[in-house]
């Protein structure tokens, strides 16, 4: 069978934030504390410039798990939020899926922590149920790399594509033309040296328009 490019669509897919919870963020091994949560708030970003749909969900947050950080709580105010009971899977939860097949978006974009289990777990279940999964790699963590590997692998070989932020970024804007400033600003908030290459394409252009 020839392989089929499915990219994704900001017209068709939506942002599932699992379990980005105080404790849980403890476990995170494979990225630095700093570098994580700026992979983690450049996909909010991005989902907010690109006007997705998102979902918010943690799991036993009255536990030791803790609440969910309040960045992405206070950047999503509308969005649905599920405090699971229990479920560890949160697509175990019933009101977490209906909110995910009511936004009508058949591409989900999932990142959460600890990805062998927080995402893994519901990408699984959403692959089954012919949903596109796009598993936010770097804005997934967990305990070490060998584990993280070996969640990525058993997502991949069900179907789900990885992708860190910055490729999700690029794959809904396809084009430059679409907004420069715009979607440069989302880069340049993130990575510094993307910072410096638009400051210097500003530079240019303010140039030429002398």
């Amino acid at each position: 069978m020839p392989f089929k490019y499915n990219r994704l669509d900001k017209d068709k897919a939506a942002v599932l934030f699992v379990d980005h919870q105080s404790g849980l963020l403890s476990l995170v091994r494979d990225f630095s504390a700093d570098e994580f949560k700026n992979n983690v708030l450049a996909l909010a970003d991005i989902a907010k410039f690109f006007k997705l749909p998102v979902i918010l969900t943690t799991s036993f947050e009255q536990g030791p798990n803790g609440p969910m950080v309040p960045e992405i709580k206070n950047m999503f105010p509308d969005a649905p939020y599920f405090a699971r009971p229990g479920q560890i899977n949160a697509w175990d939860n019933e009101d977490f899926v209906k909110a995910v097949k009511a936004t009508g978006r058949k591409q989900l974009i999932i990142a959460g922590v600890v990805t062998d289990v927080c995402v893994a777990f519901p990408t699984l279940s959403a692959l089954e149920e012919g949903f596109e999964v796009f598993v936010a790699t770097d804005c997934s963590g967990t305990f070490n790399a060998s584990v993280r590997d070996a969640a990525w692998l058993r997502m991949e070989v069900a179907g789900a594509q990885l992708l860190n932020w910055f490729a999700i970024g690029c794959e809904l804007h396809r084009d430059w033309r679409n907004d420069v400033e715009g979607f440069g600003k989302v880069l340049g908030d993130h990575l510094p040296a993307y910072a410096n290459l638009i400051q210097s394409h500003n530079s240019v252009n303010s140039q030429k328009q002398k």
